[in-house]
């Protein structure tokens, strides 16, 4: 394993409103890896949502943690993906960031 990929993306929107936009991001990205991904879980434990994806032999795990003015990914990418981690932590952040924008 590589070492942990983290981000931290603030916002303004609250703990409870930014909660719930990303869960409904974990929704979309679930539906998205769903054609590609074996195995898919996530739990939720007050604000923070564990979870562990399965695709392509490759096993990604990690956790979103809620907070009232950010909210922190950190992502532990197997050995073979850790070669993509700039890519993946520019996509987290720029997703993210768009995810928790003020609408």
């Amino acid at each position: 394993m590589s070492k942990p990929l983290t981000v931290s993306i603030p916002h303004k929107l609250g703990r409870d409103e930014a909660k719930r936009r990303v869960a409904e991001g974990v929704g979309q990205a679930r539906s998205h890896l769903a054609a590609v991904a074996s195995s898919m879980d996530d739990h939720w434990t007050d604000d923070r949502v564990d979870f562990r994806v399965v695709a392509m032999a490759q096993t990604v795990t990690g956790f979103i943690d809620v907070q009232d003015d950010s909210v922190t990914v950190e992502v532990q990418l197997p050995w073979a993906l850790g070669l993509l981690a700039n890519k993946v932590k520019d996509r987290l952040q720029s997703k993210g960031t768009l995810l928790l924008e003020r609408k």
